[in-house]
């Protein structure tokens, strides 16, 4: 092995060191920040994902609301419409009855009022008979209008407690719809302002969607290039530390090698001077 050979074989291991030692440095280099940005854009992903469900969980409880609210919406209007009915038949058979209260108290009133005045007295009950050849017609006019005076009477009642029992149930009625007006506009305002909250989450969840479609993306394209990386810089035979202590190891051997050439020659050159 000559002297040139030599240090032609050392520059060559010396610059292959140099470059293992600049790719492995590479390697390190681009390691550490594709794992940074891995990670980075991993908790991005993580952040969206987990916002976007939230959102969307909480849009579908929001609709899930409405659509309660709307039943009972239904319901109570539903109620309103039977109650409205039933206040218009009551209402039409309210009428028909004091008419014929009326007519029938007026009837009977009238029929008092010829009685009293053909028989000259208010109430024939109160008054003695006046002679004896009237005495039977007297006391047969005292009988009707005895019993047209209790007619009066009940039918005075009768109009009374009919009039009572309108007056309540027209109450009752106001009442019922004067609360449902109140619970109908309440729920209303719970639909509107519900649906409007949904609507915008929806539109954020679309937004968020878009974002964490960007970013998943780029995710990937990261741990493509992770594994590009692993594959060059990881997965070899020999790590950089055995190749550099396998050249080291040539080295010493060949520096040791050029020892015994220089020991031949400085023996060589005394023996022929």
């Amino acid at each position: 092995l000559s002297f040139p050979m030599y240090s032609a074989y050392m520059g060559k291991l010396k610059q292959e060191a140099g470059e293992d030692a600049e790719h492995k440095a590479y390697c390190d280099d681009q390691t550490a920040k594709t794992t940074e940005k891995r990670d980075d854009l991993q908790h991005t992903v993580d952040k969206l994902t987990a916002k976007s469900d939230k959102q969307k969980a909480r849009s579908a409880t929001l609709r899930g609301e409405v659509a309660e609210l709307q039943r009972e919406l239904a319901d109570i209007a539903k109620a309103q419409e039977e109650m409205d009915k039933l206040r218009a038949d009551e209402h039409a058979i309210f009428v028909q009855t004091k008419t014929d209260l009326e007519e029938g108290l007026e009837g009977v009133r009238l029929a008092l009022k010829i009685l009293r005045e053909h028989y000259g007295g208010s109430s024939l009950a109160q008054r003695p008979a006046r002679a004896t050849n009237h005495a039977k017609s007297t006391g047969s006019a005292t009988g009707i209008i005895g019993m047209l005076e209790v007619i009066e009477a009940d039918l005075g009642k009768s109009l009374a407690e009919c009039q009572m029992q309108e007056d309540s149930a027209v109450e009752a009625y106001e009442k019922v719809t004067q609360e449902n007006k109140v619970t109908t506009a309440s729920k209303e305002q719970d639909v509107k302002y519900k649906n409007e909250e949904s609507t915008a989450l929806d539109k954020s969840v679309g937004e968020l969607s878009a974002d964490l479609q960007s970013t998943q993306t780029e995710l990937d394209a990261v741990l493509e290039y992770a594994k590009a990386l692993r594959e060059q810089c990881v997965e070899k035979p020999e790590t950089y530390e055995e190749r550099r202590a396998k050249r080291e190891a040539e080295l010493a051997g060949l520096r040791e090698a050029l020892e015994i050439l220089e020991t031949q020659a400085a023996m060589l050159q005394r023996r022929h001077s």
